[in-house]
């Protein structure tokens, strides 16, 4: 009678027992990985190939090679793959760096209509003249090479990413006086609301102080918003019908009455909104909209405007207008170029773009400006202080 065969033995440490468990009851693990460790861990309380096959549903071979790589690679090794030797690859290193180095090309610099390259394209030049290169493992590669060699280098030469490139030497000393300004907005605020809380502490009747100071200063955050189409409907839209359709109905085409302008201003201490509505916004309408903010403070305010590097604002007939005023009426501080992410107001004409503006629909021209007049008139009703905020990223 032949004697019983032995089990191997296998031994496993609490730190790889409680890595196996984990991994067994894994749902986002490779099904290799998660049978493997089923394995182990069956075989450690069990120790018979036969009902742990039956357990996991394998053969009782698989789990003598499993247990056989556990105790010659260790435990967690056994859980992966053996590396095989596979098929020499054909396409050498240097055909590599060749195909990778025109994927950093150009399509057009080669001779091709195309702007940029796609993969289809890559690989039928590939054929043609990598031979030519001295590459001859070149001549059948396929498209799908060409990607798998493009995307072990993480280049993707038919995408654009758009970057911004600084033209503004001075950016940082335009930037930099704009957030003091915003600061002094902060300060003016603080202290008129201690001066607010000091007025109401005191008795009815005191005139020693008063409920609101009156600064001597005003800061306005202005910009132009240009080209607010005036697009009309060619046929009535349709309302929601309960059961029908949910939402309103309207027809794909439409008519074009031109476009308006909006020239805006925001007075950061108040959160009231200055505004024109203009065809254009040229010299004239940026100097209309001076006037209007002139005739909206005391004469003895100064007016501090923060605002972009548009013709209109460092025109001729804007620097004769100002000159002609008071010396020290008016203050411009300018953003850097690229740097209107910097102006307040480009939040409120953002917010402007998502209700009222969106999907707009209207008749002529004179609709679509008294309708965003009355917008303005709706804001200044309840007017909303903006605020610079910023996050900090490091320390100084």
């Amino acid at each position: 009678m032949a004697a019983p065969r032995k089990g191997l033995e296998l031994s496993i440490e609490d730190e790889d027992l409680v890595r196996l468990q984990v991994i067994a009851r894994s749902r986002s693990e490779a099904a290799s990985r998660v049978e493997r460790a089923r394995i182990l861990l069956g075989y450690r309380a069990d120790g018979s190939s036969y009902s742990v096959g039956v357990a996991v549903g394998v053969t009782h071979q698989t789990v003598q090679r499993c247990v056989a790589r556990a105790r010659k690679f260790g435990v967690m090794a056994a859980l992966d793959d053996s590396p095989r030797p596979g098929k020499v690859p054909e396409i050498t290193a240097e055909a590599r760096a060749w195909v990778v180095s025109l994927a950093c090309q150009k399509a057009k610099e080669l001779g091709y209509p195309h702007e940029l390259w796609t993969t289809r394209l890559l690989a039928c030049h590939a054929r043609i003249h990598g031979p030519a290169a001295g590459h001859a493992c070149l001549a059948r590669i396929v498209q799908g090479t060409i990607c798998k060699i493009l995307a072990s280098q993480q280049i993707k030469p038919h995408r654009v990413r758009y970057y911004l490139e600084g033209r503004d030497e001075a950016f940082e000393q335009k930037m930099a006086e704009v957030l003091c300004v915003y600061r002094e907005v902060a300060i003016l605020r603080a202290e008129e609301a201690a001066a607010r809380e000091a007025a109401a502490s005191v008795p009815d009747g005191d005139p020693g102080l008063q409920t609101t100071t009156q600064q001597n200063v005003a800061i306005i955050s202005y910009d132009e918003k240009p080209g607010i189409q005036a697009i009309a409907n060619t046929a009535p839209d349709l309302p929601p019908v309960p059961g029908v359709h949910p939402c309103f109905g309207r027809d794909h085409e439409y008519k074009r009455h031109g476009t308006v302008s909006l020239l805006a201003g925001i007075d950061l201490l108040t959160g009231k909104v200055h505004a024109c509505v203009e065809d254009r916004h040229r010299s004239r309408e940026f100097i209309a909209f001076l006037k209007k903010v002139d005739a909206a403070y005391p004469a003895k305010t100064a007016i501090k405007i923060i605002l972009d590097n548009h013709s209109a604002h460092i025109s001729k007939e804007t620097k004769a207008w100002l000159a002609a005023q008071r010396d020290g009426r008016f203050e411009f501080v300018f953003t850097p170029k690229h740097g209107s992410w910097l102006n307040l107001v480009e939040g409120f004409f953002s917010k402007m773009a998502r209700s009222v503006l969106r999907r707009i629909r209207v008749k002529s021209k004179a609709e679509l400006k008294q309708r965003i007049v009355a917008y303005l008139d709706d804001i200044n009703r309840e007017p909303v202080v903006h605020t610079w905020s910023y996050r900090l990223t490091g320390q100084a």
